[in-house]
């Protein structure tokens, strides 16, 4: 929501002060100068780009005005979750979770969170994770670089549609200026007619500077830092994840272990102490 009233916020400024300062609206509307910036903007952004972050990026340029993709709720499902299996390995050893890891879509456990499974990047994660527990006599030291590995990876992936817009944002101003030229050289073709028509053509392709400027900085490049803002936020609960299973494994009970991870949620997040408290009583 407040992505739509920041990009309403800088139509209406800009628009609002031209108008202000008696300008024409309608000597801004030039189809052509769009089509131009537009559309090499997007031959552009087709050649950089692979088809995979192509389809990534128009996914996370929708997602981005739904805010977050985990919410509260989610973070306790997610530490609910670890807390069951958790014990249940405590209990029994953790090759009881075996099954559950290795069939998650049929686990009791895994069936009291559905988004979790049909997270598949999240469920892979936890199941992979707890399947280097049970199979091997992995230590805490060995397992850190890998989850650290793991996680590295996940987020450059979960940026490249920030780092795309910032490239296509970075673009815009040059191809409003290959607008521009392009204007000028139709004005060229005018001189000697009407001294208006010269003006009218020379105020276009004055237009094509101003929309690829302002596309670029006004729209696309607060578009790329919100994108990249959203990965940041939706990557901490894999670290909240990656917390929980190597206090486990330095040997701290369950309890204890997912404490230290609910002090990686985010603040605005983070369920306080007593009610988390409260909350895993009633998991068990």
């Amino acid at each position: 929501m407040l992505i739509i009233v920041g990009l309403l916020v800088v139509i209406f400024a800009v628009l609002g002060g031209y108008v202000g300062a008696h300008g024409r609206l309608a000597a801004l509307w030039q189809p052509y100068e769009l089509v131009i910036i537009g559309g090499a903007a997007l031959g552009a952004f087709l050649i950089a780009t692979p088809l995979k972050t192509v389809k990534q990026t128009l996914r996370a340029t929708v997602s981005v005005f739904k805010g977050p993709q985990y919410k509260r709720q989610d973070y306790l499902d997610v530490l609910s979750l670890l807390y069951e299996l958790l014990n249940k390995a405590r209990r029994e050893g953790f090759m009881a979770l075996e099954d559950h890891v290795e069939n998650p879509q049929d686990s009791a456990v895994f069936a009291n969170y559905p988004k979790v499974l049909a997270d598949h990047h999240l469920l892979d994660f936890i199941t992979d994770c707890l399947r280097l527990m049970i199979g091997s006599n992995i230590e805490p030291h060995e397992l850190e670089p890998l989850l650290e590995l793991e996680l590295e990876k996940h987020h450059h992936e979960a940026l490249e549609p920030a780092h795309v817009l910032n490239k296509v944002a970075d673009g815009l101003p040059g191809f409003g200026i290959v607008a521009a030229v392009l204007g000028i050289v139709i004005t060229m073709g005018a001189i000697g007619g009407d001294i208006k028509e010269v003006g009218a053509h020379v105020a276009g392709a004055l237009v094509g500077t101003f929309l690829g400027i302002l596309l670029g900085y006004g729209f696309i490049g607060p578009l790329a830092a919100a994108v990249e803002a959203r990965a940041e936020q939706d990557a901490r609960i894999y670290e909240s994840v990656k917390t929980a299973l190597l206090a486990c494994l330095r040997g701290y009970n369950p309890k204890i272990a997912l404490e230290f991870a609910r002090k990686t949620v985010p603040s605005a997040l983070r369920p306080g102490f007593s009610e988390f408290e409260q909350h895993l009583k009633s998991v068990k």
